[in-house]
């Protein structure tokens, strides 16, 4: 157990997985979510939405999953000085990262309810509707969906900018994301 733990030094195996595994989900939706924009819904795409509903319901259950896992093993605490502007900087990313991770899946969850469409996760588990059949409900829940997603990549792009720069420094914090040291 002790190395799927986090430490005071490093991220254990779990937390690890969970970043890795998530940024890899994340970076797939927002590429089927740009795809799934660009078309005309149809019978020959119309999978494509069901597997874009599913993964997106697997990151809502795996960042709740992340969240409770910090909570069971406490991430190491950030290197450098904690009240430096780019410490503060990168905690209100993390912050809104994870924040956005859970309302862009319940905006696509509302938005799926207020079509009237079941929404079904791979193939085999129906979710309850979340919203009223509606039209505006449908208008307004996609359209936070859609803005709340870009703000993620942009975020994302600024998170990855940031570890890669800390990485140039030589500052060990994205080493410690890759191998845990």
């Amino acid at each position: 157990m002790r190395g799927l733990r986090n430490s005071d030094a490093g991220f254990g195996l779990i937390s690890r997985a969970l970043h890795w595994g998530m940024a890899a989900l994340v970076l797939t939706l927002i590429a089927l979510g740009i795809t799934l924009s660009n078309m005309t819904p149809s019978l020959a795409n119309l999978w494509l939405y069901g597997l874009h509903k599913s993964l997106g319901f697997m990151a809502l259950v795996l960042v709740i999953a992340r969240m409770l896992w910090h909570r069971i093993s406490p991430p190491p605490p950030p290197i450098g000085a904690q009240n430096a502007l780019p410490q503060r900087l990168a905690r209100g990313v993390h912050a809104l990262i994870y924040l956005l991770l859970v309302v862009i899946p319940i905006a696509g969850w509302v938005g799926s309810s207020a079509t009237g469409i079941d929404t079904v996760i791979f193939n085999s588990l129906t979710l309850p509707a979340i919203a009223p059949v509606s039209e505006a409900w449908d208008i307004a829940a996609f359209t936070v969906h859609r803005i709340a997603a870009w703000i993620l990549a942009a975020l994302i792009a600024l998170h990855v900018a940031g570890a890669i720069l800390r990485a140039f420094k030589g500052e060990p914090s994205l080493r410690r994301m890759i191998r845990g040291l």
